[in-house]
C-alpha cells in the first residue's frame, strides 16, 4: 500500500512539474515575443510579469507557514512541521526573487535600485523572518523547543502580510499599484493575459515546490527516526550480550 500510494505521489509530482514547466516556457514566449513594450517604461517593465507573481507566491508560501506553524503548536506532528517548513522555504525563494527583480524596476522608474518604501521595507522584513526561520531550523537542531520556537516565527511572518499589502494605501510612499489603476494600468489585453499566466505559473510553482519540500523533510523524519532506531537496537543487544 505505501509503495502504491508513493508512486502515486511521484506520477501526480511529474504531471505538476510538466504542466509548470510547459506553462513557463509558454509565457517567457508570450511575453518577448507577444506582449507590447510599455512606451515609458521601456523594456524594462517586462519585469512585471515575473515580479508581481512571485510576491503573490510569496503569500502562498507565507500562509502554508502560517497553518502549519498553528497547526504544529495545536497537535506536533512531524507532517505539519513539515509542511510548515516548507511553505517558509517557499517564501524565502520567492521573496529574493521579489527583493531582486523590484530593484530592476526602481532603477529605471525611480532613479535608484532601492529606497525605504513602506511596501519594499515591509517585505524586506517578512523576508528575513523567513529567512531566520530557515536558519533556525538548519542550525539549532531538530528537537521539540527548536520546532516550536521556529512555528511561533511563521506565525509572526503571517501578521506582516496584511501590512505589506495595505502599507501603500496607509503609508502612502513611491511603490506603485499598477493592477488597482495609479500605477498606470495594463491597457493592453496582451499584458493582462500574460500576467493571468505569470498568477498561474507561479501557483503551480508554489504549489509543487511546497509539496516537495514536506515530502523530503517527511521522508528525512523517517530516515533520522530510522537511524535512532537502529542505534538503540545496537545498544540493547550490546547490553544483552
Amino acid at each position: 500500500m505505501a509503495r502504491a500510494r508513493f508512486r502515486r505521489q511521484d506520477a501526480v509530482f511529474f504531471v505538476l512539474l510538466a504542466l509548470t514547466a510547459i506553462t513557463f516556457v509558454v509565457e517567457i514566449f508570450f511575453i518577448f515575443l507577444k506582449t507590447p513594450t510599455e512606451a515609458r517604461m521601456g523594456i524594462v517593465q517586462k519585469v512585471f510579469y515575473f515580479h508581481v507573481p512571485n510576491a503573490y507566491a510569496f503569500y502562498i508560501g507565507a500562509v502554508a507557514c502560517f497553518f502549519g506553524s498553528i497547526a504544529y503548536l495545536v497537535r506536533p506532528t512531524d507532517a505539519r512541521d513539515a509542511f510548515a517548513r516548507a511553505g517558509a522555504s517557499a517564501s524565502v525563494a520567492f521573496g529574493a526573487v521579489v527583493l531582486i527583480t523590484g530593484p530592476l524596476w526602481g532603477a529605471k522608474a525611480w532613479g535608484t535600485l532601492w529606497t525605504w518604501d513602506p511596501r519594499l521595507t515591509t517585505m524586506l522584513l517578512s523576508f528575513l523572518i523567513y529567512l531566520a526561520y530557515i536558519v533556525l531550523r538548519a542550525f539549532a537542531g531538530d528537537g521539540a523547543a527548536e520546532r516550536r520556537f521556529a512555528a511561533a516565527l511563521g506565525v509572526l511572518g503571517a501578521a506582516n502580510l496584511p501590512i505589506i499589502h495595505y502599507s501603500v494605501q496607509k503609508w502612502g510612499g513611491q511603490h506603485p499599484t499598477v493592477i488597482t489603476g495609479s500605477g498606470g494600468g495594463l491597457q493592453h489585453p496582451d499584458m493582462k493575459i500574460a500576467l493571468g499566466l505569470g498568477f498561474l505559473i507561479f501557483t503551480l510553482l508554489a504549489v509543487l515546490l511546497i509539496w516537495t519540500i514536506t515530502r523530503v523533510e517527511l521522508g528525512r523524519n523517517r530516515l533520522r527516526r530510522a537511524e535512532e532506531d537502529a542505534i538503540d537496537l545496537g545498544l540493547d543487544r550490546r547490553t544483552e550480550a
